[in-house]
């Protein structure tokens, strides 16, 4: 069963006196944000605003997935205890809120938490903007993530008949947020990564703030996406589900000239790979040069794109056009034929960088994998939105870093190298 999160926070600038809520809803798996919701309440108490804040959030959740388990959070000592069942509602103004927030979502599947106010900030903050905004007379309004403003902000297209303009073009022109891309050729234009949410275990929204930040060796993950495959050039849906092809000669190549990099370097200790093909011939040729073993991680393979593997954007949009377009209008949308979700591939990619940087803090791993998972880490690391992927390559054999450190805090230190292909 799915799980979600929501944190929800209330404010009265006075007790009673101006009041809002907010809330918000993560996905635990990454931290990525899934919805936010916040509203000015007039006059009100702060246990009123804090119970708001709570139905609000349960809401946002029942839209997103009904059928999910929810782990409440909240800083309200008093909403935790009550909704709990713990402490008793006597107060003739909770009664009602209490039993709305019951009806908000199905009881048997939420579960409270109280948390210090400092791991509150995110739902505060939204409280906050919430009664500033009805200060000035006006509504709070969410942030704006659809894909026709993601859309406007693209790169004009590229050359006629270029698959990733023409998905990026596709999506200029649906109404709803797009999803994460996909590995080869239509990997570089696809749909933005579901809700998977700042950086580390789980990322933040933000920079992580804490007293005093960790200064100790980070993990460092040097991502490398493996070297071409005969469908590379030719931009085919190429993930987990297909043929799992082999290197293609130019493929063997890059591998050692970026073995012979990196060797350069003398930097790295351990190598992870992928377990598909591609990925361990890369890692192979890197592991000779270096005198290393490769050891394999099933969660940075790419993703199944079932019965679009193999194929070209442009083929997938002529066979399947409704399957497409939901696919592109939603991060929990599967390809055709059973395919995996980019929703699905953001959790399982983020449990694996938490494993990976647990087991290998203060070390330099080499991580090869494919063109999602890598732009994944990318985009957790930074905290940044799922339709960030759509401004940022990933070519053949190319090198990208990430440190991570102990207290969640990430740094992108490189993207996309492909120096070491050019010499």
């Amino acid at each position: 069963m799915r799980e979600l999160v929501v944190e929800a926070d209330g404010g009265s600038r006075g007790n009673p006196g101006p009041a809002g809520y907010g809330a918000v809803v993560l996905d635990p798996a990454t931290g990525e944000i899934l919805a936010e919701a916040a509203e000015y309440i007039g006059v009100a108490t702060n246990n009123v605003a804090e119970y708001k804040g709570l139905i609000a959030g349960l809401r946002a959740a029942l839209d997103l997935a009904p059928d999910a388990a929810v782990r409440v959070r909240m800083d309200s000592k008093l909403v935790v205890e009550q909704m709990s069942g713990r402490w008793k509602i006597k107060h003739p103004d909770m009664k009602p809120l209490a039993a709305e927030a019951s009806r908000a979502f199905p009881r048997d599947r939420v579960s409270y938490e109280w948390i210090p106010r400092e791991r509150n900030k995110h739902a505060d903050r939204l409280a906050n903007e919430a009664m500033d905004a009805g200060k000035r007379g006006e509504q709070w309004a969410p942030r704006d993530t659809s894909a026709a403003r993601v859309a406007a902000t693209l790169p004009p297209a590229g050359p006629p008949g270029d698959a990733a303009a023409g998905a990026a073009r596709a999506r200029a022109a649906l109404s709803a947020a797009a999803a994460p891309a996909p590995s080869e050729g239509p990997s570089a234009a696809a749909p933005a990564a579901e809700p998977a949410a700042p950086g580390q275990s789980p990322a933040p929204a933000a920079p992580p703030q804490g007293p005093v930040p960790d200064m100790a060796a980070p993990a460092t993950f040097v991502l490398l996406r493996h070297g071409e495959t005969a469908l590379t050039p030719e931009k085919r849906f190429s993930g987990s589900g297909g043929s799992d092809p082999e290197l293609s000669e130019a493929g063997r190549r890059q591998a050692a000239a970026v073995a012979e990099a990196l060797a350069a370097r003398g930097t790295i200790q351990h190598i992870v790979s992928s377990p598909l093909t591609r990925c361990r011939q890369t890692a192979d040729a890197v592991a000779a040069r270096l005198g290393l073993d490769v050891v394999i991680e099933q969660g940075l393979r790419e993703t199944d794109f079932g019965a679009w593997e193999g194929l070209t954007f442009a083929e997938v949009r002529a066979r399947y056009p409704q399957d497409m377009d939901a696919w592109l209008a939603s991060p929990t949308a599967a390809p055709t034929g059973g395919g995996e979700s980019f929703a699905s591939v953001t959790r399982r990619v983020a449990a694996a960088r938490d494993r990976l940087a647990a087991a290998h803090a203060g070390r330099t791993v080499l991580v090869v994998s494919h063109v999602t998972p890598i732009k994944t880490l990318v985009r957790l690391a930074l905290g940044a939105p799922p339709p960030s992927l759509f401004k940022f390559d990933l070519s053949a054999a190319s090198l990208s870093a990430v440190a991570y450190y102990a207290d969640g805090n990430a740094s992108v230190r490189l993207l996309n190298d492909t120096s070491h292909l050019r010499r």
